[in-house]
């Protein structure tokens, strides 16, 4: 019994860290995501991602073949060894040890460059299918109403389309491909080992029920861990992505350590993720190697006690080549799992990422075309708007049933205090939102019945918060539409009045347009604006307080671009400042979601009511403002 007990210690150490292992598997609970975040299975995650690597399967069969022959080096090399020993311990001739060391050589020259060729096919296969996911991505995000997007931190989606895609890249040009090798060059040892002695393979597979118990318990921990690292992340990015971009209010209120303490508090929040990380798989690595060691240690004790005293084993005989060749084959059997459990890590972080991209893309768009939709090739610009109620939350109605109707070509202007639903009616027109009662028409025709790409291309939106693309001033009035001149463009630009500050400019329609195109005033911004949307030639023009905070040699340069916009189609206009819509042929007085008057200017100063107050005391302003 004496001579077993290093036998039974090896036995008490691991089934000793396996019960440690098993109570911190039932103890610990994993968390649930939260938010639109879920739980998804790996299985279904994999599934998923392998649509996007099937019309490569060419590149992963020839993957696959390259492998194959590469792989035949890790099964014969030890069998090589073991041949080399017994070729030195007796009598040998020097050129057939040279030949032996030549076949070993060549063996692992081809084995290397089966190994680079695995490399380029499946870096340049893995670039693929990261820019078909991105694209996907990106394309999804386009199509979400601007209720979904409202709801999503920017830096969050930023975080999907960029880390989340690189660490799915690394699943397919390294991980699954290093996965599949390794299980075949265990599969390949595991069958030269029973070929060589079943006896000692036996010893060998009394310690795969440990590995598969361990890697079990070790990827819940995993999973967890990568979740809380992406999690962090993403909430690092969205910090940044916001606090950057609004960085000058910060400055102008002086609130820079508080935003510092913030950042340091988010970054300590990943930097513990990333430790919690790092100790899980710090445990499992040197768990699966301690695995190994004790293989080693009962090879080297039941072989050498069998070849030392000269007395077979379960009839198996040992030898000191056999000894050798399987001290290399343990290592060969266990290497690549030790390599499984370091991409496991990769694998983990993978599958997590994957999980939240499938989430963006399992967001179901709540504005779609209806399956009978049609597209229009043009458009009148007839609108009319009948008891139409909207509310953003249930039950808190925005629009109370409105109704009214803008025949082709006239200027109508909505008027009224913040938060009465004059913004909301023409992001509605544009199908921005669906609405939830009543109905809204195009030319007599349903505008859930009309393409929604269709329906926008008609519509030219001029905004007060001109957002202007990094680039330059050509780049940002075409917004990549072919097959514009630059002729085009500053005819166009002379239309609206724009060419009056481009000429100015050293490189004209080629000068650098910086962030949010903050070297520009905001005159200039809104006169580049018209310019690109009268280029796209629409049919109705929405103006959403596109003349507020404009100083008063450029209004003069606005005003006049708005007279001659008049003539291209129906205008829609919402302005506080009632002296720039006296000329509007329909004024729509709004509150509180309902309308209270509309009419003329004339019209509606006569009736004394809501507009005449408004107008009056505004009139009221200007003149103590001008003194």
């Amino acid at each position: 019994m004496r001579e077993y007990f290093p036998i039974l210690t090896i036995g008490a150490i691991i089934g000793t860290f396996t019960l440690i292992l098993l109570i911190a598997f039932f103890s610990v609970k994993d968390k649930r995501a939260m938010g639109f975040e879920r739980n998804m299975p790996d299985r279904e995650i994999l599934r998923r991602l392998f649509v996007y690597a099937k019309p490569y399967w060419k590149n992963f069969v020839v993957v696959l073949f390259v492998m194959l022959i590469s792989i035949a080096y890790d099964i014969i090399s030890p069998l090589m060894i073991g041949h080399i020993e017994e070729t030195v311990k007796d009598e040998f001739e020097m050129s057939y040890l040279l030949s032996v060391v030549a076949v070993y050589a060549g063996i692992l020259v081809i084995s290397m460059t089966c190994t680079y060729i695995q490399a380029i096919i499946l870096q340049k296969t893995g670039q693929k299918i990261l820019s078909s996911l991105r694209m996907d991505i990106f394309t999804h995000i386009e199509s979400l109403s601007h209720e979904q997007l409202n709801s999503i931190p920017v830096g969050k989606l930023v975080t999907r389309v960029t880390n989340d895609t690189n660490a799915i890249s690394m699943m397919f040009t390294k991980v699954l491909a290093t996965l599949v090798k390794n299980f075949a060059v265990i599969l390949g040892v595991l069958c030269s080992m029973l070929f060589l002695n079943y006896v000692l393979t036996l010893v060998v597979l009394c310690f795969v029920p440990f590995v598969l118990l361990f890697t079990v318990i070790f990827r819940k921990f995993s999973r967890r861990a990568h979740r809380g690292v992406t999690d962090s992340r993403t909430d690092l990015n969205t910090f940044l992505s916001e606090n950057l971009s609004g960085i000058k209010i910060t400055q102008i209120f002086n609130r820079e350590e508080e935003k510092m303490d913030t950042f340091l508090e988010k970054s300590k929040k990943l930097q513990r993720a990333k430790l919690e990380r790092m100790f899980v798989f710090g445990i499992f690595r040197p768990m699966i190697y301690m695995l190994h060691i004790c293989t080693v240690l009962c090879l080297l004790y039941l072989g050498g006690k069998g070849y030392i005293k000269d007395t077979p084993i379960l009839g198996q005989v040992m030898t000191s080549s056999m000894i050798v060749s399987f001290y290399m084959y343990a290592s060969k059997f266990f290497n690549p799992i030790e390599t499984m459990a370091e991409h496991f890590d990769t694998l983990q972080s993978a599958l997590a990422s994957a999980e939240k991209i499938f989430t963006i893309l399992d967001m179901v768009p709540n504005v779609v075309d209806e399956p009978d939709a049609i597209d229009l090739p043009e458009i009148k610009g007839e609108i009319e708007f009948k008891d139409v109620w909207f509310s953003y939350e249930p039950n808190e109605w925005i629009l109370k049933g409105v109704s009214f109707h803008v025949k082709p070509r006239q200027t109508v202007a909505f008027v009224g205090a913040t938060g009465a639903g004059k913004s909301t009616i023409l992001s509605l027109i544009c199908r921005n939102y669906d609405i939830q009662k009543g109905q809204i028409l195009i030319d007599g025709i349903d505008i859930k019945k009309i393409k929604i790409s269709s329906l926008r291309r008609h519509f030219g939106q001029m905004l007060q918060d001109v957002f202007l693309f990094s680039g330059t001033i050509r780049s940002n009035i075409v917004l990549q539409m072919d097959g514009v001149s630059d002729e085009e463009v500053m005819e166009t630009c002379r239309y609206v009045n724009a060419d009056s500050f481009i000429n100015k400019l050293d490189l004209g329609l080629d000068e650098v347009v910086q962030d949010r195109g903050n070297n520009f005033s905001a005159g200039q911004r809104q006169l580049l604006s018209f310019a690109r949307t009268i280029l796209h030639k629409p049919s109705v023009m929405i103006l959403d307080e596109a003349t507020a905070n404009i100083d008063t040699e450029t209004e003069v340069l606005i005003q006049d671009s708005l007279e001659k916009m008049k003539n291209i189609g129906t205008m829609l206009i919402v302005a506080h400042r009632l002296s720039t819509i006296q000329h509007a042929d329909n004024i729509i007085l709004l509150s509180m979601g309902e309308i209270m008057e509309q009419g003329t200017h004339q019209e509606l100063l006569a009736q004394k009511g809501r507009y005449y107050q408004l107008y009056t005391l505004q009139y009221h302003k200007e003149q103590l403002t001008q003194n």
